[in-house]
């Protein structure tokens, strides 16, 4: 008679325990936490976020950054590579490089895509190529580009025209002025001016187009001809801030910032 007491006790202790234990209830994963997602790199500035869709009739503003460690690169050496990984992807499908220029520390590219995968695709294949034309280049090894690439796509005919002004003249913002006015008008030859047809007059003297072009030409109707509604492009002509209009090479290019 004691021993079916006894275990009965213990299989109510069990069962008692049972139902404790199915009664917690545990943290389910997902949702905001701190902490929670992909680790940040040291130095990264890009959110690791999902890109938006490409339609393929939008032209792309593209970025790539260089590591602290490479270098200035606007020289004879730095630009060959370039050119050489540019004129080397042009054959990629679906993507195109239409406009670029190269910088101290960053590229700035004006491309066309089929869609968001073959952006990407097309971007990443092209800094690989960069990557190793430059190292070759300059005799080094290692990370060549400081981030993932920052990209915005361009919708309308003006956005398209302000963005390959920036991209081609992109040098003219680095170039020291005297008392408020600007150095003769100067096409960059770190870039792809010399293979642009949308100049409103050439600079003196002009970069000259020789050997195979490192850029596809533009298929988009916003790339080829519906920028030009707005006018075509001045060499060396950054956007003004507002004040008194100003000339270079008796161009008028804008206006000057005005001195209080």
């Amino acid at each position: 008679m004691t021993e079916g007491i006894v275990e009965r006790d213990v299989g109510a202790n069990m069962s008692q325990e049972r139902n404790s234990q199915l009664q917690l209830r545990f943290r389910s994963w997902g949702g905001r936490r701190p902490g929670a997602g992909r680790p940040k790199r040291k130095g990264s500035r890009l959110p690791h976020v999902t890109r938006p869709n490409l339609a393929s009739r939008f032209p792309v503003h593209v970025t790539l950054k260089f590591a602290s460690g490479v270098g200035k690169l606007r020289n004879k050496n730095g630009w060959q590579a370039v050119r050489a990984a540019m004129t080397a992807h042009r054959c990629t499908p679906g993507f195109r490089v239409c406009h670029f220029s190269m910088q101290q520390n960053h590229i700035h590219m004006v491309v066309e895509a089929a869609e968001s995968e073959r952006l990407s695709r097309g971007v990443q294949g092209l800094a690989i190529r960069l990557a190793r034309g430059i190292n070759r280049a300059l005799g080094r090894s290692g990370k060549v580009f400081a981030d993932r690439y920052h990209a915005r796509i361009l919708k309308t005919p003006r956005e398209v025209k302000n963005t390959i002004n920036y991209v081609l003249n992109n040098h003219s913002r680095h170039i020291p002025t005297r008392d408020g006015r600007w150095y003769l008008m100067q096409e960059d030859g770190c870039s792809s001016a010399a293979w642009f047809d949308g100049w409103r007059t050439r600079a003196s003297p002009f970069c000259v187009a020789t050997g195979p072009p490192p850029v596809s030409g533009a298929r988009t109707w916003l790339l080829s001809v519906g920028w030009r509604r707005h006018g075509l492009l001045v060499p060396a002509y950054v956007p003004p801030r507002g004040g008194a209009q100003r000339r270079v090479n008796g161009v008028a290019l804008g206006r000057k910032k005005s001195r209080k």
